[in-house]
């Protein structure tokens, strides 16, 4: 009997000790909320997922770049909400382009209480991630992810502020065709989310306007070493070869189609419309034909000014994204304004009302959540530098 009493006691303790445990844990968070306010401002995390390492490391950081700058300047004009003064904070997360991390990040920004994401950087992270933020009530806006499976899925959190592969892909397929009189094709490409889907958006152009696939290869995100594919091509004699995917593959590719004597253009889409592109390829990059989702610098109603900020604060050129990343985090805390609240269920209604111009032109999302007017821009690398070649529709046009 003194045994049992014993381990009653035990556990009396332990519950005592666990109700304890949770009481505190409320109020600490209570305390953390009032010394914000305290202080005379509320913190406020934004989140930002891209890939800070691996192949791509670089895209991700031009990302990541883009957000940090957009949140500096917003913290420098004192922005307030709902009469409060807001401190902004970036709550940067690495994805590795990888599905399954991708998922595992998104979970960790929930848990953070972050109020909004931006990002993923990959189609094939931002996908499943969006389910996480979706049941979370946290709205997510992409800079990049093109694969419209993105938006197709009926989550009132996805929006994506670049255009989608169906455009991109329908612009470089009757490119392909009428501009450089391609009648037989091969494509490659990375298997992932954005490359495959990419890449059966084109095929399709292709075959809508009269052209003909001579051979469909695939290869992964990871790889270097593209000969024996390559040799399979060859013997078909293609006009274009389309590769569906990233720089950091894109160029390797390029380099052994010179080595092989392959004679077909080389096209593909904003994954490898990069100076990294360029920079690793090296010569093989000449004459090269590759896309960009948005119409050109040139033409972003805020691109000199955002470029002169970048390049002072982070010495170093802009990759792709980072102007639709700063552009996503201003409509994130455009949209909270106009609803006077920082409180994700609050704001998230406002985000599929936004009108405003950013640094990449006029954004307004359709019912699906999808940029309206997108552009797509057609590139051609010609002195070692990429050269507009055409644009396909967007407000400039």
């Amino acid at each position: 009997m003194n045994k049992f009493a014993r381990l009653s006691l035990f556990a009396a303790a332990a519950i005592a000790l666990t109700a304890c445990g949770n009481k505190e844990e409320q109020p600490a968070a209570d305390a953390s909320a009032a010394a914000a306010d305290a202080g005379g401002e509320v913190v406020v995390k934004i989140g930002q997922v891209s890939p800070m390492t691996g192949p791509i490391a670089h895209l991700g950081k031009d990302n990541e770049f883009g957000a940090r700058l957009a949140i500096e300047d917003l913290n420098a004009e004192g922005v307030e909400i709902g009469g409060k003064k807001v401190k902004f904070e970036l709550v940067s997360e690495d994805a590795q382009a990888d599905p399954k991390i991708g998922t595992q990040v998104a979970q960790r920004l929930v848990d953070a209480q972050v109020v909004g994401v931006v990002g993923h950087l990959n189609s094939g992270t931002t996908i499943p991630a969006s389910k996480i933020y979706s049941d979370a009530g946290i709205p997510q806006i992409s800079p990049s992810a093109t694969n419209p499976d993105y938006t197709k899925q009926g989550y009132k959190t996805t929006f994506r502020v670049i255009a989608n592969d169906v455009q991109q892909g329908k612009a470089l397929g009757e490119f392909a065709v009428d501009n450089l009189k391609a009648k037989k094709v091969a494509i490659i490409d990375d298997r992932t989310a954005y490359g495959q889907g990419l890449a059966d958006e084109f095929e399709k152009a292709v075959k809508a306007k009269g052209g003909a696939i001579s051979k469909r290869e695939f290869t992964t995100n990871t790889a270097t070493d593209f000969n024996a594919i390559l040799t399979s091509i060859k013997s078909t004699q293609p006009d274009v070869i389309f590769y569906g995917g990233m720089d950091a593959q894109a160029a390797p590719l390029a380099k052994q189609m010179q080595r092989l004597g392959i004679k077909a253009k080389l096209m593909g889409g904003d994954g490898w419309q990069t100076p990294e592109f360029i920079k690793l390829a090296g010569e093989a990059s000449e004459g090269q034909y590759s896309s960009s989702c948005g119409v050109p610098r040139d033409k972003m109603p805020g691109f000199a000014a955002f470029n002169d900020k970048f390049k002072a604060k982070f010495n170093t050129d802009v990759q792709i994204y980072a102007p639709y990343e700063y552009d996503a985090v201003k409509v994130l805390v455009d949209s909270m304004k106009r609803a006077g609240s920082t409180d994700p269920k609050v704001y998230l209604p406002e985000v599929g009302k936004t009108q405003m111009t950013g640094v990449t032109g006029e954004i307004s999302f359709d019912e699906k959540g999808d940029i309206k007017n997108g552009a797509v821009t057609v590139y051609q690398v010609k002195g070692g530098k990429w050269e507009v070649v055409s644009t396909v529709g967007g407000p400039a046009q």
